[in-house]
């Protein structure tokens, strides 16, 4: 797999698509009158303007300064079945560019993966994939977690698992209120309800870490896990697990063994080359396909 660099450029708030015309004009206006965008006052002196001059319904409210083109943006994403949020809204990290800022240079970066991946492991019938760094520092966390989000907005059934049994991040990341989760489940202590569907992304599910187990090594290394994994893969398109740092422990090597492929992450300028080399070699021996890696500058 070539390895994409998503790099930490700004946005291109610039780049405005209004859409085709008119199957997407009937509903724009009633969309940014149930958001409170527009007031059906305001919508006529819009109806007017875009009579008068033959333009397309956001052009023209964007022209009489009554609604921005990020509120454009947003109603084209809902009539083109394509979520994601307005800064400040919902209370997820902003580190979430996928959620955010989905037309940033990142998240097109984070899409040729996705489509990477589609064709060279999920194409095949896979539906579990484990995302891997050597250090807390590489940012294996934050990349699963947009990458979870841009299969999401794929249509894709996505779940994403906290497998971090040691200090988890994902749980914070989506602003879901402390739960049980993976470590309870496999320890019998808890069922499939402690997944939690992300309220901003209908096709997005999360599975926390859960209480902090004293022996993350041994749960993760249970048959159980891979019966777990079993009954994932059967109801999701998509199962995402964040790996525990490999220079943590095994616990990396027990999950990718059960995902049976993984996705290694490289932090530019950070994450020595013979690391990462180790990894995969480990990774290899422990029975996960080492499906490509990536470099990510955060």
């Amino acid at each position: 797999m070539n390895s994409p660099v998503l790099s930490a450029l700004p946005s291109d708030a610039s780049r405005v698509d209004h859409g085709p015309a008119h199957a997407a004009e009937s509903s724009m206006g009633a969309l940014l009158l149930d958001s409170g965008k527009l007031t059906p006052e305001s919508a006529e002196r819009v109806l007017r303007m875009q009579k008068d001059l033959g333009i397309r319904f956001g052009e023209a409210a964007v022209r009489l300064g009554l609604v921005s083109e990020e509120d454009i943006q947003q109603v084209l994403a809902r009539q083109f079945s394509y979520p994601y949020l307005q800064k400040g809204q919902a209370n997820l990290s902003p580190k979430l560019v996928a959620a955010y800022d989905p037309f940033s240079p990142q998240v097109e970066a984070l899409r040729a993966i996705r489509s990477q991946l589609m064709l060279r492991w999920f194409a095949r019938g896979r539906r579990a994939l484990a995302i891997a760094g050597v250090t807390p520092e590489d940012g294996s966390s934050l990349f699963a977690a947009n990458l979870a989000v841009v299969f999401s907005q794929l249509g894709e059934q996505t779940l994403l698992v906290d497998a971090n049994l040691r200090s988890p991040r994902q749980q914070e990341m989506f602003g879901i209120k402390p739960r049980q989760g993976l470590s309870d489940l496999l320890a019998g202590r808890a069922d499939l309800d402690v997944i939690s569907r992300v309220p901003a992304f209908v096709d997005l599910s999360l599975m926390p870490a859960g209480t902090l187990p004293p022996n993350p090594q041994e749960l993760l290394a249970r048959e159980g896990f891979r019966n777990l994994n079993a009954q994932l893969e059967s109801r999701y398109d998509v199962v995402l697990y964040d790996l525990p740092p490999f220079a943590a422990g095994a616990d990396a090597l027990a999950v990718a063994g059960r995902a049976g492929g993984v996705l290694l992450v490289a932090c530019k300028h950070r994450t020595r080359i013979a690391n990462v080399s180790r990894m995969a070699e480990q990774m290899a021996e422990s029975g996960a396909e080492v499906v490509g890696s990536v470099v990510v500058e955060f």
